[in-house]
C-alpha cells in the first residue's frame, strides 16, 4: 500500500491509494475523507506490474498535465502508466448513497471493500507504456517526485536520478550521487529557497543532506532505515519521528540563527585540474552575454558554472558526479543535440576523463532564462560512459593477455574535428585520449545509441602521454585527420589517424540499417528495444585496429610536455607550441604534403622551422595558446602570464602579468570583439582556484 497526492485536490481531504495484489495487479483508488462521515472510495484504474520475484510497487506520483502515473517497484524499475481522472468506476458505500448516519454503519469498513472491488473487472488491466528495468538496482525504488516538469527518483543504490517525459517514454537525463557513504536514499525535498534536501540513512543515522552547501544539515541516530519514520520541516522547526524498539520517538529542532556565514563559496573540494569555456549566453536584461565554463577537479566532480565580469562571481549551474576517481581533463564539441529542448542557447557534447581509465560524455544545453535564479538555465543529459577494464572483460582470449593497469589515468582529451559524418543515419564523433600507461587511444561516440567504443590505440611512446591535440587538414581533394601527442620524455609525435576513423565510419555505414538504441548494456535508462546481431557485434566488439607509426617525432624538450596547442596559419601551415616542466617553450612550423597529390599514397609532414626558448618561465609551463600566427600566450606555475611575439628564430616577450592562482593546472583563451571592432583576448586560469583575465 502507498499513498500519492492527487494534483488539484487538497491533501487534507483527498488522496490516491495504490494497492499491489496477487499476480502483479495494482489498483488505483481515490479516497475522499469528510469529517463525521465514512470515506468515499472510487476505483480509478487497474495496472499490471512487470514480472519479477518481488512483484509490488513501492512509490508513485502523478503527472497531471499528461494524464500519466509514474511508479517504482521493488525490483528497482520505473514504470509509466496511463491514467485519466474521467475514467474509473464509482464505488460508494451503501451508507453514503442512502444518506445513512448510523455510526455503526459509518464505522464499518467492510461494506466499502466489496462494493469497490467486486466490479473491478469493468476496468481494463493497463500495461506500462514505458519501463526502465532495474534502474535503481535490486534494492528497489524508494520515492518518485515531480518538480518543474522533471521526474526525480531515489533508491537504495546511493544515487538519485533526473528523468523527463518524451513522447510518452521515460528518458534518463542524469544521475547524482549526493555524498560519500549515503547509500540509502529515501526522499527528496525541494525547498522554497532553491535548495534540494536529500533524505536518507547512513549506517544507523538518519541524514538530511543539502545539495547547495554540500554538507549534512541533520544527522540523527535512529538505528537505521528498517523502520517507519516521517520528516517535516518549516522555517520555524524541523521534526523527525520514528519507531525504535516499539517506541515512538520524536526529534524536534527549532530554527536558530546561523552564526556561520560563507564569505566565498568554493567551487570544488580540491584543486581544479582543467577549465574550458563553452561560450557566451545572451541573458534577458543583461547588457553583456554571460560566459559559461566547465571545470573539473580532484574531488571527482565536474562543474558547469557562469562567470560574470560585472558581478565578479562564479555561480555553479550543475554538478556532474559520475566519476569514481579524480577528473583530470575536459573536451567538448559544439553542435546541435536534442531538438526537444529547443534550438536556442549553447549546445555541446562534453567529455570528461581522469582516474580509473574512465570517460563520461554529456550533452549540455545552456539558455538564458530570466525566471531562473542565476538567469541561465543548464540542462545536462548523460550520453555514454567507458572504462577500460570493462572493455577488457569483453575481449576474446583475454586469458592470454595482460589486464590493463587499473591505475591508468587519462591525462588529456581532444575531439577530432570534422568527423561528425552527418551523412550517416547515426553519426560518429571521435575522441583522442592521452593515457598514463603510455598509449594514445581513439574512441568513437554513437550518441543516438549512447555508446562510446575504443577504435584504435598505440603504445609508441612507451611512457606516460601527457597531451594530445587533434587537427584537420583540408585541401581541394579531401581531408586528413591528424593528431599530435606529447609524452614525459619531451618528445612530440604526429600521427595520421584518417585510416582508423574511416574504417569505423564504413563499418557503421554497413550496419546503420540494423542499428537500434541499445538497452541496459550501455545505459540502464534506455528502452529495451530489439537489437540485431549486426549492431550487437558492431557496438560490443567494435572495429578495433592499431595506429600506424607516427609520421614525425621530434624531441622538443628535455622533460615532460605539460602544455600543447596547434593553430593553422593563413597559408595552410600549422604552428605547434608546447611548454615543458623545465620552463622552456618550443615552437615549430609544419607543412602537410601528400605524396603524388593523392590521399591514398599517404601523408607527409615537413618541419619547416623550429625554435626553443629555454627558461621562458621559472617553473612548469602548464598553459600555452597560439592567439595569432605571431602572438603566443604562456602561463606557468611561477604565476606569470606572458605574451610573446614569435619570429622565425626567436621569441620576444611583450608583456607579463602576475595572476593569483597557485599551482596552475590549465588555461583557456577566447576572442572578444568590442563594439568598435577592437579585438581583445580573455583567458581563464585554474589550479588552486579560478581566475579570469
Amino acid at each position: 500500500l502507498s499513498w500519492a497526492p492527487r494534483p488539484g485536490l487538497s491533501p487534507d481531504t483527498a488522496a490516491a491509494l495504490l494497492a499491489s495484489g496477487p499476480d502483479g495487479e495494482m489498483l488505483w483508488l481515490d479516497v475522499t475523507h469528510r469529517p463525521g462521515q465514512a470515506p468515499w472510495v472510487q476505483l480509478m484504474g487497474r495496472y499490471l506490474l512487470p514480472p519479477c520475484k518481488q512483484r509490488w510497487h513501492t512509490c508513485a506520483a502523478f503527472l497531471p498535465q499528461e494524464g500519466l502515473l509514474v511508479c517504482g517497484d521493488r525490483r528497482g524499475s520505473l514504470l509509466l502508466f496511463p491514467c485519466s481522472s474521467s475514467s474509473g468506476w464509482s464505488a460508494e458505500s451503501t451508507s453514503i448513497v442512502n444518506g445513512s448516519t448510523d455510526p455503526a454503519v459509518e464505522d464499518s469498513s467492510n461494506e466499502l471493500e466489496p462494493s469497490c472491488l467486486l466490479h473491478k473487472g469493468i476496468l481494463p488491466l493497463e500495461s506500462p507504456l514505458s519501463v526502465l528495468f532495474g534502474l535503481h538496482g535490486k534494492t528497489g525504488v524508494t520515492s518518485v517526485t515531480i518538480h518543474r516538469g522533471y521526474i526525480y527518483s531515489t533508491g537504495r543504490d546511493g544515487v538519485y536520478r533526473q528523468l523527463r517525459l518524451w513522447d510518452q517514454q521515460l528518458e534518463l537525463l542524469q544521475k547524482h550521487r549526493p555524498c560519500k557513504g549515503l547509500q540509502w536514499i529515501e526522499e527528496l525535498h525541494f525547498t522554497s529557497d532553491g535548495d534540494l534536501l536529500v533524505l536518507g540513512f547512513h549506517a544507523d543515522n538518519f541524514v538530511v543532506w543539502s545539495s547547495r552547501t554540500g554538507e549534512n544539515v541533520h544527522c540523527i541516530p535512529c538505528g537505521g532505515g528498517h523502520r517507519s519514520w516521517s520528516y517535516c520541516s518549516s522555517p520555524l522547526a524541523k521534526v523527525f519521528a520514528f519507531i525504535k524498539s516499539g517506541d515512538v520517538m520524536l526529534y524536534h529542532c527549532e530554527a536558530e540563527p546561523c552564526e556561520q556565514q560563507v564569505l566565498l563559496p568554493s567551487l570544488h573540494g580540491r584543486e581544479i585540474t582543467c577549465v574550458r569555456r563553452l561560450g557566451a549566453v545572451d541573458v534577458p536584461g543583461h547588457a553583456t552575454p554571460v560566459n559559461v565554463f566547465v571545470t573539473s577537479s580532484e574531488d571527482t566532480t565536474a562543474c558547469v558554472l557562469v562567470l560574470s565580469e560585472n558581478s565578479r562571481a562564479a555561480v555553479p549551474l550543475a554538478r556532474l558526479s559520475d566519476h569514481i576517481s579524480s577528473v583530470r581533463t575536459l573536451a567538448f564539441a559544439m553542435g546541435p543535440g536534442d531538438k526537444s529542448f529547443g534550438d536556442e542557447g549553447l549546445s555541446a557534447l562534453l567529455f570528461s576523463a581522469g582516474g580509473r581509465a574512465q570517460i563520461e560524455c554529456y550533452r549540455l544545453l545552456c539558455t538564458g532564462d530570466a525566471a531562473s535564479e542565476y538567469a541561465v538555465a543548464c540542462q545536462v543529459i548523460h550520453v555514454a560512459s567507458h572504462r577500460l577494464d570493462k572493455h577488457w572483460e569483453k575481449k576474446k582470449n583475454r586469458h592470454k593477455l595482460v589486464k590493463m593497469d587499473p591505475e591508468t589515468r587519462y591525462m588529456s582529451l581532444s575531439v577530432v574535428p570534422g568527423t561528425s559524418t552527418e551523412q550517416l543515419q547515426t553519426p560518429w564523433k571521435f575522441l583522442a585520449a592521452a593515457c598514463s600507461d603510455g598509449s594514445v587511444r581513439i574512441f568513437g561516440l554513437l550518441e543516438a545509441a549512447q555508446k562510446l567504443v575504443l577504435v584504435a590505440e598505440s603504445f609508441h611512446h612507451q611512457r606516460c602521454v601527457l597531451k594530445v591535440e587533434a587537427f584537420l587538414h583540408t585541401w581541394a581533394g579531401g581531408e586528413r585527420h591528424l593528431l599530435c601527442s606529447a609524452a614525459t620524455d619531451g618528445s612530440i609525435a604526429f600521427w595520421d589517424i584518417t585510416g582508423p576513423i574511416m574504417d569505423a565510419a564504413d563499418a557503421l555505414h554497413k550496419a546503420e540499417g540494423d542499428m537500434q538504441p541499445l538497452g541496459e548494456c550501455c545505459c540502464p535508462a534506455a528502452h529495451l528495444l530489439p537489437v540485431t546481431k549486426v549492431s550487437i557485434a558492431l557496438l560490443t566488439e567494435p572495429v578495433y585496429s592499431a595506429l600506424d607509426a607516427p609520421l614525425v617525432t621530434i624531441m622538443a624538450h628535455s622533460c615532460g610536455v605539460n602544455s600543447l596547442h596547434i593553430r593553422e596559419t593563413p597559408d595552410g601551415r600549422y604552428l605547434v607550441a608546447s611548454g615543458s616542466d623545465d620552463g622552456s617553450i618550443h615552437v615549430c612550423l609544419l607543412e602537410v604534403a601528400l605524396g603524388s597529390g593523392e590521399a591514398t599514397t599517404g601523408t607527409c609532414l615537413q618541419v619547416l622551422e623550429r625554435m626553443s626558448r629555454p627558461c621562458a618561465h621559472a617553473a612548469h609551463v602548464t598553459g600555452i595558446r597560439v592567439l595569432q600566427p605571431g602572438l603566443l600566450l604562456s602561463a606557468s606555475v611561477d604565476q606569470r602570464l606572458t605574451l610573446w611575439n614569435w619570429c622565425p628564430d626567436k621569441l620576444v616577450p611583450l608583456s607579463t602579468t602576475f595572476f593569483h592562482v597557485p599551482d596552475l593546472a590549465e588555461l583557456d583563451c577566447w576572442e572578444v570583439v568590442e563594439a568598435g571592432g577592437e579585438l581583445r583576448y580573455c583567458c581563464v586560469l585554474c589550479g588552486q582556484g579560478l581566475e579570469m583575465l
